[in-house]
């Protein structure tokens, strides 16, 4: 994603640092993107949208959605995997659990399996991560290595409130992300598409699935789409523009309890074809996120000025 991006050089220790950090910010925003997404507002009566397909075929998509949509945010947690590519700059997965009944909470561990970040993460002696998603901030677990160059602590708190101050306009929308966001996305933007259409059924992992299909054109999104009211449809435009996304594929795959069990999003962005698949399980289950130590902990800003920058405008 254009904005959300970091660019990972080699270079002094105090700059890798800075640069890890920065990328972890913007890496574990996009991982809790790919395990989740935007809470929905349909507000509106469902329509033909008159794209090809037989109006009582599309109307009967759109409630199917709508009420995967519903089923699911009452489902309040669940288990997630996930993995994300995006062009040469990362590939990671990701598993935990989540719960969005009150904001995002829960913990993830996150690996990165290739690109530049990993390299970066790699010299820092550890490519994988724990990430702890709590109300006003979440923490990442940076390794050993990490530590002996920022003081002896091991994890990095990143405070919401003050990514909005994050330099190129990345902060607003990783902001954004980790404050509003829930698995309703990916049904949302197949609602917004204004082309969704049911694949057929399928099996996931041993379970019975719809397979439904649509493809986001951002530029003519709000011409297309009589699903959603206009000021929904104003929100989920401008996220998808500041992340750098001119089109996206979506496809999702709901149980016979009407909840998301799986989806893949394709798009592409300025550093290259973005893919992003998730799973999703046992709905309801107990979320475990807790601050780490205090005397462990470093704030993102403090990390910034210590590594000579000038930490985040307030």
């Amino acid at each position: 994603m254009t904005s959300s991006s970091p660019r990972v050089t080699s270079g002094n220790p105090r700059a890798g640092l800075r640069r890890a950090a920065l990328a972890t910010v913007a890496v574990t925003a996009l991982t809790l993107v790919a395990c989740t997404a935007s809470d929905a507002d349909s507000d509106r009566p469902a329509k033909d949208d008159g794209i090809g397909r037989s109006g009582a075929a599309q109307t009967g998509s759109v409630a199917a959605l709508r009420t995967a949509e519903r089923s699911t945010d009452r489902g309040d947690s669940a288990r997630v995997e996930s993995t994300t590519t995006m062009g040469s700059l990362m590939s990671m997965t990701a598993a935990g659990t989540l719960g969005w009944d009150d904001g995002i909470t829960g913990t993830l561990t996150i690996t990165y399996t290739g690109g530049t970040i990993a390299d970066t993460m790699r010299r820092l002696g550890s490519t994988s991560m724990e990430a702890r998603y709590l109300p006003d901030a979440y923490y990442a677990r940076m390794g050993d290595a990490f530590a002996e160059k920022a003081g002896g602590r091991h994890w990095v708190r990143y405070a919401y409130d003050e990514m909005a101050d994050l330099a190129g306009g990345s902060g607003a929308y990783l902001q954004d992300q980790m404050r509003n966001t829930t698995p309703q996305q990916s049904v949302e933007l197949l609602l917004a598409s204004g082309n969704v259409r049911k694949v057929g059924e399928e099996q996931v992992r041993g379970e019975r699935t719809t397979h439904y299909a649509g493809t986001v054109d951002v530029a003519d999104l709000a011409a297309r789409n009589p699903h959603l009211s206009e000021s929904r449809l104003a929100d989920l435009k401008a996220l998808l523009e500041r992340a750098g996304v001119t089109s996206q594929s979506v496809d999702i795959w709901i149980n016979d309890r009407d909840l998301l069990v799986k989806k893949v999003e394709k798009g592409r962005t300025a550093t290259g074809e973005l893919t992003q698949t998730a799973y999703y399980s046992d709905y309801g289950a107990d979320v475990d996120a807790e601050p780490p130590p205090a005397d462990d902990t470093q704030d993102f800003d403090e990390l910034l000025r210590r590594q000579g920058g000038t930490g985040l405008s307030r």
